[in-house]
This record gives structure tokens, sequence and C-alpha cells, in this order.
């Protein structure tokens, strides 16, 4: 078990398409230019990403980010009034989502309309698309309809079908964070790669 999970670890990294990846750090990066702000969406595991990559991003970079999903007291007062599948549509209209901004979509499906699964995350990319923001997803399997429509889709090679979620939800956290420390995006050292480059 353990050496077949650690091998699929390396075919990922041998076969996942860096041209998208490289695609969204330029989109990253001229967010940052224009002083847009990035919505990060994401359910379940994608979700807690979100918080994370969000501290991120605001603290390395100081790019004005947010994630829906921090304010509990609001996702549940939309879920219980409005419905679960309105929940980021609404918020992204509340804080008058624009064409400076982007909307950054962590999934591990991406979203599937027909088996109605993460509709919250389709209503969302549709708004975003209708408002001029950017969109983008860090997905896995097919990619499902953030692939369909996003302008930049990563899309986490499925080397095996019993593995698919902890590898998607590992390479979103991988990616973001060699977003946050690239050159051309970071503005604040990290706190531990401070200490060490002081010793």
């Amino acid at each position: 078990m353990m050496t077949h999970f650690f091998n699929d670890l390396v075919k990922i990294i041998e076969t996942i398409d860096r041209k998208p990846i490289g695609m969204l750090l330029n989109a990253l990066e001229a967010l940052q230019r224009r002083d847009g702000r990035l919505f990060i969406l994401g359910v379940g595991g994608s979700a807690a990403n979100a918080s994370h990559a969000v501290n991120d991003f605001r603290k390395l970079c100081d790019i004005e980010a947010y994630a829906p999903t921090d304010n509990v007291a609001e996702l549940t007062a939309r879920t219980n009034d409005e419905g679960f599948e309105t929940i980021f549509v609404e918020w992204l209209k509340t804080s008058r989502l624009s064409k400076k901004d982007m909307v950054l979509v962590l999934s591990v499906g991406g979203g599937n309309e027909k088996k109605q699964v993460s509709v919250n995350l389709i209503k969302a990319l549709d708004y975003a698309k209708k408002t001029g923001a950017n969109t983008a997803g860090i997905v896995g399997r097919d990619g499902g309809y953030t692939a369909k429509v996003a302008d930049i889709c990563v899309i986490i090679p499925t080397v095996n079908e019993y593995s698919v979620t902890p590898f998607v939800e590992s390479f979103q956290a991988f990616i973001w964070h060699f977003f946050v420390f690239h050159s051309s995006l970071q503005v604040n050292e990290g706190k531990w790669e401070k200490i060490v480059l002081k010793k």
C-alpha cells in the first residue's frame, strides 16, 4: 500500500501538464499588478485548502483574498435560508465581484450539474463569467464543469481511481505553495525561511 501510494505521487508529478500552472501563475501576477481580489472557492477538504491558500496569498503576496467558507455564520444562514447551491454566487454578488477580480475553484471533481455535485461551484463560475472576472481551477478527474468554462484549469491526473481525493487535495496545496513562494508573486518572506537564512 505505502509503495503504491508513493509511486502514484511520483507518476502525478511526472505526468501533470505544467502549461496551465504557468498560465495561472501569470494570471495571478496580473491580478496582483491591477490590485484585483482573489476569491477561492472550495467544498469539504477543498474548503480547508481555500482557507489556507487565502492566508498565504494575503500574507506572502499582499493579494486581497477571501474564502467564503471562512464566514461560517453567513455560510450557514445562506444554506438555511436559500439553499446550499447558491452560497457562493450570493456571496460574490454581495462582494461586488468585478472584472478586476479572479475566482479560483479548488475541487476534486470540478462540479457536475447532471449528477448534482458541487452545483454551488457551477453557479459561482457562471456568475463570474457574466461579470467578466477571471476564472480558474485546480481540480481532478476530467476537470468537470470547471474545466469546461474556466479561463485556466489545472487538472491533477488520475493515476489511481481509489485515491483521487487525497492526491487532488494534496496537489492543490503543492501548487498554491509554488505560487506564493514564486519570486514573481512573493512580496513577504516566510517566517521559517527568514529564520533559516539568518543562521
